[in-house]
């Protein structure tokens, strides 16, 4: 009984160097080499194959341009020829040229009813009403956002104009400001929508109880393709009392989507910023293109945009100042 229970014990070697035997010359039981040491265990890959390979970026990247002359009105008409676009300093060839007057909008517009607005939101909301019914087409969407101490969306993306009003009617006064999370979280609904992507934010440029800082805000504007357009509420615009910090931070996030920003202190001033507005985006120009290939290591294009010609040197650009390979988490 002890001879026969060591029999399986005994075959098991000579299993192995059978097992082993059956394996293809040069094959070995190791586990599968990774890809390095693949490429190292062929010396007789050509010169060619053995070149370092560079990843090219196939993105198509969309750029919003307005151009306005010397005394700050939107220049129309202008076509394809008439621009050069640059990305890190290298031309690129321009993929899609469109005039924007007819691709469709979506726009968030965010309303901060924090405390220290209260005083002026009556006039805000009446010319935001007046916005709206001027800009929005069939096509076209508006999603209606207040922002105090919490960011709050009213009324989802909709060119219902029935809807909207009702939305700005339920709009109420609040505490501290959240301006930096009413971006960031305006620029994350707009991500995902087609066509041209706008924000357009009403304040006094305070921030006092985001959770989001502007770093934040600024990536997720940039990562959504937003255009920032900010209307600052304050009693005087030069006044040396006031808190500054989010109001240049807010300037910033507009200059660097391609936006504008503007002051208000009055209806008329309100309404004619709104005007401005609207008369931008109906003459703004798409020039998409994809990048050449890369070489940096940075994850973030800096582009620009000209006017070719001596036309140019009396216009200026307003674009988005660069975009992220790759988005944040």
């Amino acid at each position: 009984m002890r001879r026969a229970a060591l029999i399986p014990w005994l075959w098991q070697p000579l299993i192995l160097v059978a097992a082993l035997a059956l394996l293809a010359p040069g094959q070995s039981a190791s586990p599968s080499l990774p890809a390095w040491d693949k490429a190292k265990s062929h010396p007789q890959q050509s010169e060619e194959e053995q070149q370092p390979t560079f990843r090219v970026n196939v993105q198509l990247v969309n750029v919003y341009a307005t151009v306005i002359d010397g005394e700050g009105r939107p220049v129309g008409g202008l076509k394809q020829p008439d621009f050069t676009v640059y990305e890190d300093g290298k031309p690129q060839k321009v993929a899609v040229f469109a005039r924007e007057s007819r691709l469709p909008l979506s726009i968030v517009l965010a309303i901060d009813t924090s405390l220290s607005t209260r005083k002026d939101l009556k006039l805000e909301l009446d010319s935001a009403r007046r916005f709206s019914h001027a800009i929005l087409r069939p096509a076209d969407a508006l999603a209606l956002y207040q922002f105090s101490e919490i960011v709050s969306e009213l009324v989802p993306f909709t060119s219902n104009l029935t809807r909207i009003d009702a939305g700005i009617e339920r709009i109420r006064s609040g505490a501290a400001t959240a301006m930096y999370d009413a971006v960031y979280l305006g620029a994350r609904a707009l991500e995902a929508r087609q066509g041209r992507k706008v924000m357009v934010v009403i304040t006094d440029g305070g921030d006092t109880a985001s959770k989001v800082d502007y770093a934040s805000a600024l990536r997720a504007a940039q990562e959504s393709e937003a255009i920032v357009y900010s209307i600052i509420i304050v009693p005087v615009a030069a006044s040396a009392g006031r808190d500054t910090g989010g109001e240049h931070a807010l300037i910033q996030i507009s200059n660097d989507t391609g936006g504008k920003y503007f002051y208000a202190s009055s209806l008329p001033q309100l309404d004619r910023a709104f005007e401005q507005i609207g008369d931008e985006l109906r003459t703004q120009y798409l020039l998409a293109y994809y990048p050449a290939e890369q070489f940096s290591d940075s994850d973030y294009r800096r582009i620009e945009v000209r006017v070719n010609g001596p036309a140019g040197a009396h216009l200026a650009v307003r674009h988005r100042a660069g975009y992220y390979t790759a988005k944040s988490e």
